[in-house]
């Protein structure tokens, strides 16, 4: 398996970059992405049945430039803990080479510091 698997390991080398931009998510009917939209993901969930383009949760994307390996055990769990003591919440994402963190567009600088401790 690629990446790391080392928790100790994957907090100590931990950086962060905060992607540029706003991100929401969204409900659309099945199949009907509209033109010119490129999502982030896509993730089919039963209740994709739902019509329209009503958005959620403004987020800022922070990327976990650390090679997880997608079997790390407790990496996110100790993201997310960190994060929930400071009364923030977190939606994350795992990619192959990296995690990625939605946070609240207002506590962006709050997850850094975070993420920061984290690593130091």
């Amino acid at each position: 398996m690629s990446g790391e698997l080392n928790l100790d390991t994957l907090l100590k080398t931990l950086s962060t970059k905060l992607i540029e931009g706003v991100f929401v998510f969204v409900t659309v009917p099945f199949g009907e992405v509209p033109v010119g939209l490129a999502p982030r993901m896509l993730f089919q969930e039963s209740e994709a049945e739902a019509h329209g383009l009503a958005h959620e949760f403004p987020s800022r994307m922070i990327t976990l430039n650390v090679h997880s390996s997608l079997e790390a055990v407790g990496f996110m769990a100790v993201i997310a803990t960190a994060l929930a003591r400071q009364g923030m919440g977190v939606n994350p994402v795992a990619g192959f080479y990296h995690d990625h963190l939605f946070i609240p567009e207002d506590r962006v600088q709050d997850a850094l510091d975070v993420l920061a401790q984290l690593a130091a």
